[in-house]
């Protein structure tokens, strides 16, 4: 098969909805009407035929909405231009990844994939009934499994499919995928439904409609010849407000924030209009009363504003009704989470079953279906394929005293079963400790509360645990009960600049939800004051008992500079040769609906010894906004290159550096090696002897992470699986759906407690270490060793007692972004005044100077591990 590329441009300028169906109108233009069947699009600015058609414009083509027959007299009219740019050979790519020659001619696999992709979902584009968030992910609307979230919006199961190029063949990616929607139900009755469940209000609720689109009823029902209604969307700007139509003549009234129907009035023009009122100002309640014979049940409820701020057009929530399928692209309540937990979590064989009797079914991924499939000779096989997998096994975990730990999938316990408990392998100091225990009665009601007297005795004891597990804790402060009036009450830094001044490590007892209250304390904490803060939620520890505070002593002792295990070296390969540095990079971005000042943060942490167990982070604020190559990369490794030799106690700097790279997607590779690459040469140039840079040194290999992918893995054998269904920890797969020619690899080294594990994707971008080491080696495999050694990576996270789901130094770059963001929390958390889920106009907007001191970590704490 070979797929024609055309571009395709219109004029004037449209984006998203409304280009897709500018694309839908140009497909059925008598232009294309003959060869409509052998074409595909993304209904973007990309069409692909299975045969070639002449290059061609068509001119004035007028918009009509969905529906209609005819267009308007007065409808927007485009010009289209189709420009044929090349021609994808599906068969060159065949041959590529069928042959054993590495000497083969490379294809461009990208383009002819990203061409493959826009064919299997160009069906659920152009169908009513599926709805597609982003590029791949597809949820039908009329047979999608679905959950209510409450406050107005339903979670639907749908299905992501993407092209993926592997040896010798090519596999479509299915999975199960879960997102939250509006729900298609009369506007005021989802504003009563969210105003219910959000303590009514009207900023939440002002927020939550922004952007919504709906069709009216009050003007009746068109029909188009076939019987079909004809729907003219309308999309809200906001709630009515006391600017709109400023510089008009006649301005609306309109008084207080989210007016109802009788305060909103706006001037009726009598030209042209039929309503007896004429040449004076009308509350909308009253012109829904006189011209529509309409009476607003709940006049209470905010007016929306369908048109713009400089032309407002005002509608009662009653005559709107929510368009279905559109996605709620804001953050979930806490409860709505909860909720969404709850219906998305699902075992394997479920999520397997879904996939292969109804995911390619709905989304028309089978011939029956989608005919277009058919005529372009491409079928997608009803079946799940079989790849091997291998286990590896599990390294062995030592405590103090040398005492080894009994790891059983995955996990291991500090208090073994008639045992004494174990120690840490070597234990921070704290001179002097307290405990804080905050309260705020009114918003987060806990009781019984705690006396101060009963914190005293309680971290008394938790003092003597402490020393128990080889912490050496002095004395412990008075403990101090606050009460506080809300998050952001002065009180809460005034007792923790008070603590400051004696006490090195806080604990602070925190109520169930607040997280702004959480974020402050790491703020002032952290940055501000030099003190070490360990939350604690009061409830858990009510009910948590022994094992809790265990497992609060796991964080405390990272924190003060302690190991609390080692895997043996053994399984370690070269690392346990203390001359290889392991290093975390992350970077995170401003979620949809944060302030167009929120920035993005970059993230590094580096191992400073052979033990792997202390891991010291820096942050730097990217230099443009949604930049995801760190721009201030060279820095951030020279410092972590002078702790190796400080608090490492080297006389040099190591001969490698081994970096995990997480958070960077497949067409972003070679942007690291352009971008990043470069930086970590530049910073070793700087340090390193010319002695040293003489003989290559250092070797540096960069290995991605990839977590936000689709690959499952499913067991053929029960007896293979895990308690929860799953595959066991430690599977390694690195055939059948991986490409020869890569070195990547899927390690799920985690045991899943619930739902479908997800194995961690490693692809190894370039490799100065292994190869050169190990490849003359007939006793050792290549492959092998970095596997090996990156599950017993996952082995050394010290905050838990069990493996992680992927390497610890990525998981603690990731954890050391997260800190970030509760430091610029007052920019991550503010509403936008775009659309939320949008990418704001100045999306390239350079970082403010002042969010650079917002986390910079105190000078007491910047070498710690202070964001465990």
């Amino acid at each position: 098969m070979v797929l024609h590329q055309y571009k395709l441009s219109v004029t004037p300028n449209v984006e998203g909805k409304k280009l897709a169906h500018i694309v839908r109108l140009f497909l059925q233009s008598p232009e294309l009407r003959d060869v409509k069947q052998h074409i595909v699009t993304d209904f973007k600015a990309t069409i692909l035929s299975k045969t070639e058609i002449e290059n061609l414009t068509v001119e004035d083509l007028p918009y009509m909405v969905e529906g209609e027959d005819e267009p308007s007299k007065n409808a927007h009219k485009y010009t289209l231009r189709l420009e044929w740019t090349k021609a994808l050979s599906v068969a060159d790519l065949i041959t590529y990844l069928t042959s054993p020659s590495l000497e083969t001619q490379p294809v461009d696999i990208p383009t002819v994939v990203q061409a493959l992709n826009i064919l299997v979902n160009h069906h659920p584009k152009s169908s009513s009934g599926v709805t597609t968030i982003g590029s791949a992910k597809n949820f039908s609307l009329v047979d999608g499994e679905s959950f209510d979230l409450e406050a107005g919006v339903r979670a639907i199961r749908g299905y992501y499919t993407s092209v993926r190029a592997a040896t010798a063949r090519m596999l479509l990616n299915v999975n199960v995928n879960h997102s939250a929607f509006y729900e298609p139900i009369p506007l005021d009755n989802l504003m009563l439904k969210f105003l219910r469940s959000n303590s009514n209000s009207r900023i939440k609720l002002s927020q939550f409609i922004k952007r919504l689109r709906v069709r009216t009823t009050h003007l009746g029902e068109r029909k188009n010849k076939r019987g079909q209604v004809i729907i003219r969307p309308k999309t809200i700007s906001g709630f009515a407000s006391r600017d709109d139509g400023k510089g008009s003549g006649k301005p609306p009234s309109v008084d207080g924030f989210g007016p109802g129907a009788k305060e909103v009035k706006f001037f009726l023009d009598p030209k042209g209009d039929s309503a007896p009122s004429t040449g004076r100002y009308i509350s909308v309640y009253d012109y829904f009363r006189i011209t529509y014979k309409i009476q607003i049940r709940d006049p209470s409820l905010p007016i929306v504003n369908v048109g713009t701020a400089a032309q407002p057009s005002y509608l009662p929530a009653q005559v709107c009704i929510v368009l279905p399928g559109q996605p709620m692209g804001r953050q979930l309540s806490s409860s709505q989470t909860t909720k969404m937990i709850q219906f998305a979590v699902r075992g394997p064989a479920d999520n397997a079953k879904s996939i292969v009797s109804k995911g390619l079914q709905s989304i028309g991924l089978s011939n029956a279906k989608n005919t277009q499939l058919e005529k372009f000779g491409v079928t997608v096989s009803p079946n799940l394929i079989t790849v091997q997998g291998r286990l590896l096994v599990e390294p062995k975990i030592i405590y103090g005293l040398n005492r080894e730990a009994r790891t059983i999938g995955g996990s291991w316990n500090m208090v073994p079963q008639n045992q004494q408990p174990m120690k840490f392998c070597s234990g921070g100091t704290v001179h002097r400790f307290s405990v804080m225990s905050v309260e705020m009665e009114d918003l987060y009601p806990r009781a019984p509360k705690p006396t101060e007297e009963e914190l005293d005795n309680l971290f008394a004891s938790f003092g003597k645990l402490l020393g128990s597990m080889g912490i050496q804790a002095g004395g412990k402060l008075k403990s101090k009960a606050i009460q506080l009036t809300g998050t952001d009450d002065t009180d809460l830094e005034y007792w923790i600049e008070r603590a400051s001044r004696n006490v090195q490590l806080l604990f602070v007892i925190l109520p169930e939800s607040p997280i702004p209250l959480y974020n402050r304390v790491k703020y002032l904490g952290d940055v501000k004051y030099g003190m070490h803060t360990i939350c604690i939620v009061g409830s858990k520890m009510d009910k948590g008992g022994d094992q809790y505070l265990r497992n609060v002593a796991l964080k405390a002792n990272l924190k003060l500079g302690g190991e609390n295990h080692f895997v043996q070296p053994q399984s370690l390969g070269l690392i346990s040769e203390d001359k290889t540095m392991v290093v975390g990079i992350d970077v995170t971005h401003p979620s949809p609906g944060s302030s167009e000042n929120a920035p993005s943060v970059s993230a590094m942490v580096a191992s400073i010894n052979s033990r792997l167990a202390r891991w010291p982070g820096t942050l730097g604020i990217q230099a443009i906004r949604r930049q995801e190559m760190v721009s201030n990369l060279k820095d951030m490794l020279k410092s972590r290159l002078g702790l190796w030799r400080t608090l490492g106690r080297h006389n040099s700097y190591p001969e490698n550096i081994l970096v995990y790279r997480d958070g960077v997607s497949d067409g972003q590779y070679n942007d690291v090696l352009t971008t990043e690459l470069p930086q970590l040469r530049a910073a070793c140039t700087e340090l390193y002897s010319a002695a040293d840079q003489a003989k290559g040194l250092p070797r540096i290999t960069i290995v991605i992470v990839g977590k936000r992918h689709h690959t499952r893995f499913f067991v053929t054998k029960q007896n293979d699986a895990d308690r929860s269904g799953n595959t066991k920890a430690g599977t390694v797969v690195d055939r059948g759906v991986t490409q020869a020619r890569n070195w990547d690899f899927f390690l799920q080294s985690h045991a899943a407690i619930k739902g479908t594990a997800r194995p961690a994707h490693y692809f190894v971008l370039l490799d100065e270490i292994f190869r050169p080491r190990y490849a003359r080696d007939p006793m050792k495999n290549v492959a092998d060793e970095l596997q090996m050694l990156t599950q017993s990576m996952c082995y050394v996270f010290g905050r838990a007692t069990k493996a992680v789901s992927y390497c610890t130094p990525a998981y603690y770059a990731d954890i050391l972004c997260e800190r970030a963001r509760c430091y610029l929390h007052s920019v991550f958390e503010s509403p936008t005044n775009s659309a939320a889920g949008s990418v704001s106009a100045d999306e390239k907007k350079t970082a403010e100077p002042n969010q650079h001191e917002l986390i910079k970590v105190h000078e007491r704490l910047k070498d710690t591990m202070f964001y465990i």
